[in-house]
């Protein structure tokens, strides 16, 4: 993995790009369950990785990714590579796939912060975070498929990076503990149930490897899992509940060099109070039992922005590498490269520049429905996030 220098801050963001309406008609086409047209989907998926590839490394970028262009969503892409689910019927007034005002109350619900700011999130969340699929239950063995789909989206990304130069090229996949959440109806305990789509996503993980990419684990559960537990844990007992998961996902990167993985957490990408999120400080020291060489932490947004400070007391190993968010997803204001450059320099100071890299708090695309900022807006983020490492590259 490439690492920033004492005088060389480098630059990536978490992955996942707005796509185009091309992309997004025919996607939504596949969700609702209708053949669409698969010929048209690869031609514009494709230009749309050879654009947005290219302007990332216009805009500066150092370690780019495709922007999950021909993914559903960061979660539901599985629901194609993985066997053992079973769709739930579309026809059920409790599926939150009906946008109904029951559903959305009964959406709400599902956690403390929603609850909390009921109104709010009834406003807000069915224009900003629509269902992105059908439900799915576990309904038989859990075991890799996507082979065939892996090997075109990674042939595709080959090809877009040979028409630029840029540093590194990384490729998102998601975590164990975020597939299939409380859908279970096969396995005899969680364990069971988290170890075998552990074992069906390495296969996933180490083709990613294989192909030279570094492999991002995109992880917002360990995080924002904390807000849906009703009623709410401790501290310690919530640490419990995700030590399954860690260890599952431990489990898939076995075999894969820590060198090659990079682990992303954040707070869940809506935007909202998150007046309930869970401390960094309580979860830094699980982070960093993960085999991974880098860890993408969010750190822009107002909530977490304080939280370079938790460096100073849970010390970052020698060998690993923190990639902070200093430009946030939850807010169109494009940040002045001078508070990126502040942001980054508060980490480069108490872990050193050579074990920072500039990055981004999330993805700016929720899959196919919808996008959490307009294309605009995020590629004017990421020159900033370009010229406020250039001046934070300086004042080191």
């Amino acid at each position: 993995m490439k690492s920033s220098t004492a005088n060389r801050i480098l630059t990536t963001h978490v992955g996942s790009i707005p796509r185009p309406d091309s992309i997004r008609t025919l996607l939504r086409d596949r969700l609702a369950g209708q053949a669409g047209n698969q010929a048209g989907l690869d031609r514009a998926v494709r230009d749309a990785v050879f654009d947005t590839v290219r302007k990332q490394a216009e805009c500066g970028i150092d370690v780019v990714a495709d922007g999950e262009m021909g993914k559903t969503s960061f979660i539901s892409y599985t629901d194609e590579r993985l066997t053992g689910f079973t769709p739930v019927d579309a026809s059920d007034p409790n599926t939150p796939a009906n946008n109904t005002a029951a559903s959305w109350d009964r959406r709400v619900a599902t956690r403390r912060e929603w609850n909390a700011f009921a109104d709010y999130y009834k406003a807000y969340l069915p224009g900003a975070m629509p269902p992105s699929t059908v439900p799915v239950v576990c309904t038989g063995p859990v075991s890799y498929k996507g082979e065939g789909l892996l090997q075109k989206e990674l042939d595709l990304f080959k090809a877009a990076l040979e028409q630029v130069e840029v540093a590194e090229a990384f490729v998102p996949a998601i975590a164990p503990g975020m597939v299939g959440r409380g859908q279970n109806q096969y396995y005899a305990t969680e364990e069971e149930y988290r170890f075998a789509i552990a074992e069906a996503l390495r296969t996933e993980y180490r083709a990613i490897v294989d192909a030279g990419f570094i492999l991002q684990i995109d992880d917002p559960g360990l995080g924002e899992t904390w807000d849906m537990l009703m009623p709410a844990v401790s501290v310690e007992e919530y640490r419990k509940l995700q030590a399954v998961n860690l260890e599952a996902l431990n489990h898939a990167l076995s075999g894969i060099p820590e060198d090659r993985v990079r682990y992303h957490l954040c707070w869940g990408s809506w935007q909202g109070p998150h007046e309930g999120d869970l401390e960094l400080s309580n979860v830094a020291d699980l982070v960093l039992t993960i085999k991974a060489q880098a860890y993408s932490i969010e750190a822009a947004t107002p909530r977490h922005s304080y939280e370079w400070q938790v460096w100073k007391d849970i010390k970052l190993p020698a060998d690993k590498i923190l990639i902070p968010g200093v430009i946030a997803h939850t807010t169109a204001v494009v940040e002045h490269p001078e508070t990126i450059a502040e942001r980054i320099l508060n980490f480069a100071r108490v872990v050193g520049p050579e074990r920072v890299i500039a990055g981004a708090d999330c993805g700016f695309a929720q899959g196919a429905l919808y996008e959490r900022q307009h294309p605009t807006v995020m590629w004017a983020k990421f020159r900033a996030l370009v010229e406020g490492a250039r001046l934070a590259s300086e004042r080191l």
